[in-house]
């Protein structure tokens, strides 16, 4: 069964970038450190790394996020999405308009214009064919940006929330959290590391 799975990393005070993100800058002021895990020699933060992209039948991400790592100073060989770890999934950007050129040409890129739930149902329908194609069954991950995913867990298109707490304080920048509808989750699993704590939760 295909899961929609929003996953992305944090400071503790709440922020997935720190201050002024922009595509020259891409994580903000600081922001770097929120995925020190992600190139961590941690065993636990390699298997949580290798799981997360092995499962990854589609990936969804906003404009904002995909100008980032489609950028100069964005993704390559060695740092894009599941770079050390296993093929990569088919991509799909929610956008108000595509954008005119793609620097990642190598990637698989479908754009949607018509809104976030029909986003999730493309995502949907691409990592239903590769699960078939693999014999596996694969989800839609959702990255983000942060403002992406809190859209999508108030619209309730998201079954399971995975964050990666890293131990910095940025003081500013990008909330994942901001004039969310209140609710409750049930918390699945937490791993603690060297570089982060990895927190599972399913959204009733």
């Amino acid at each position: 069964m295909t899961r929609v799975i929003a996953d992305i990393s944090l400071s503790l005070d709440g922020f997935v970038t720190g201050p002024d993100p922009d595509p020259d800058n891409g994580l903000g002021v600081g922001g770097e450190a929120l995925h020190t895990w992600a190139f961590s020699d941690d065993p636990d933060d390699r298997r949580i790394l290798r799981e997360a992209t092995a499962r990854s039948g589609a990936v969804i991400l906003g404009r904002r996020l995909f100008d980032v790592i489609d950028g100069p100073k964005g993704w390559n060989d060695d740092s894009g999405y599941g770079a050390r770890e296993v093929g990569k999934p088919a991509f799909i950007v929610v956008t108000n308009s595509p954008p005119q050129s793609v620097r990642l040409t190598d990637l698989d890129w479908t754009f949607v214009t018509t809104g976030l739930p029909d986003a999730v149902a493309a995502a949907r329908e691409r990592a239903e064919a590769a699960s078939a194609q693999r014999g596996q069954d694969l989800d839609v991950v959702l990255m983000g940006g942060g403002a992406t995913i809190g859209s999508a867990i108030d619209a309730g298109l998201v079954d399971a929330l995975t964050l990666h707490l890293a131990p910095v304080v940025l003081g500013a920048g990008t909330p994942l959290f901001s004039g969310a509808a209140p609710r409750t989750l049930v918390q699945r699993s937490v791993t603690s590391t060297s570089t982060a704590t990895h927190l599972t939760y399913d959204i009733p």
